[in-house]
């Protein structure tokens, strides 16, 4: 197993982990944040920190292997999902967010599947790419209490989740109709 694969493994590892904290009961504030979620956003910054350092040595070192990807995914999905439904259960994001999110992460999946099925590999697409860079922004500020923008009483952190949300959905359409004749090649519809 190469380095890249261990990142990729250990930020599976630091899941798990964020999920019990809320129910340690660990009491205290530091600047007004309860302790437990600085804890929490700490380790998810580690997390997405371990996403772009195992991409970028794999892709140095010439590690880049299919069980490397096929991992990095499941790991992103993991981390991100259970995230924003920790959120949503602590009545910090709307339910709607998480709700849509792993929907369109279903059903992107199932697209990536039937292609892998036909010898055929999807790559990530910019919109996807610009959902996933406002989806951990947002989460991180929302972590925060929205810090520092809440002095000022701009809701970034809210803006970048429904933004995210939306961009879900624009890419979710986006992978559908770039892959279409994958998932219904012309000849089966013909049939």
């Amino acid at each position: 197993m190469n380095l890249p694969n261990k990142l990729t493994i250990f930020r599976i590892i630091l899941v798990p982990i964020m999920v019990i904290i809320p129910f340690l009961g660990i009491d205290g504030k530091i600047f007004g944040i309860p302790t437990e979620w600085i804890i929490i956003d700490l380790i998810f910054i580690i997390a997405s920190i371990t996403d772009k350092l195992d991409g970028y040595l794999a892709r140095k070192n010439n590690q880049v292997t299919d069980t490397g990807k096929m991992l990095d995914a499941i790991a992103d999905k993991i981390l991100v999902n259970s995230v924003l439904i920790i959120l949503a259960s602590e009545g910090f994001i709307s339910v709607i967010i998480p709700i849509v999110i792993v929907l369109r992460d279903i059903f992107v999946n199932a697209i990536k599947m039937e292609a892998a099925g036909k010898g055929k590999v999807v790559a990530a697409i910019k919109s996807g790419k610009i959902k996933t860079a406002a989806l951990m922004v947002g989460i991180v500020l929302t972590f925060f209490y929205n810090l520092p923008f809440e002095a000022i009483n701009i809701r970034v952190s809210d803006f970048l989740l429904f933004f995210a949300t939306v961009m879900s959905i624009i890419s979710a359409i986006e992978y559908f109709a770039l892959n279409k004749n994958i998932i219904f090649p012309k000849e089966e519809i013909l049939e």
